[in-house]
């Protein structure tokens, strides 16, 4: 009779986040929880990867937030077909040995990108919270009851939601990019923008788009 294999059950748990002071990019650091069963069981590794949603439907919106967010999900009116879930990013993480459980942090890197449909979302919301959902898989290396090394993938149901503080992401910013914002352009755009500002004589960038803008009809404008 052949023995029954137990695979560990690994559950996980996002505890906290918090803005990683120095990195070389604006960065989140997540605090996750995670525990086995049986509990007894040794895991040697965890190498893990974590695909980290956006689930917009999950909260309400205010007026200026709807304003701000048209250009992500139109006019209010069709969010109802508009409104849904959409993927921030990817993050890969290493958790060393443990029996039990543990705590364990994902390093999220985030841009401020106004190309990037995350950055357009994190930045139209005024307070609140975002809601984040964490779909995890990987490799789990554990001892089994015979002491022996095993390897195991981990189950594609397994998930965490985590309703990050508005506040949190805005702290992050604030700190990497203190009263800017940051505006990718294709090449031939920022052609004509270099050579609008050279041929008017203007000093920075910032007062050749204010010009720009200013030309603007006032229906635009406002």
């Amino acid at each position: 009779m052949v023995a029954e294999v137990r695979l560990p059950d690994v559950r996980f748990a996002i505890e906290s986040a918090d803005v990683v002071q120095y990195a070389a990019t604006p960065t989140l650091a997540f605090k996750v929880r995670i525990t086995n069963a049986p509990s007894e069981e040794l895991i040697h590794t965890m190498a893990l990867r974590a695909q980290i949603q956006i689930e917009a439907t999950r909260r309400k919106y205010n007026q200026d937030e709807q304003a701000r967010l048209r250009d992500l999900f139109g006019e209010p009116d069709r969010w109802g077909q508009t409104l849904l879930s959409m993927l921030w990013t990817h993050a890969g993480f290493m958790v060393p040995r443990f029996t039990g459980g543990t705590v364990s942090e994902i390093s999220v890197p985030c841009t401020f990108d106004f190309n990037v449909g995350a950055t357009k979302y994190f930045h139209g919301l005024a307070s609140g919270e975002l809601p984040l959902c964490f779909q995890f898989s990987g490799t789990v290396f554990y001892q089994d009851h015979n002491k022996l090394l095993q390897v195991a993938p981990i189950s594609w149901d397994k998930e965490a939601r985590y309703r990050l503080p508005v506040t949190v992401w805005k702290d992050l910013m604030a700190i990497y990019y203190p009263g800017n914002a940051w505006l990718a352009l294709r090449k031939n755009t920022f052609e004509r923008l270099y050579r609008y500002k050279v041929s008017e004589g203007i000093p920075t960038w910032e007062e050749a788009l204010e010009r720009a803008l200013d030309a603007l009809p006032e229906t635009v404008k406002s």
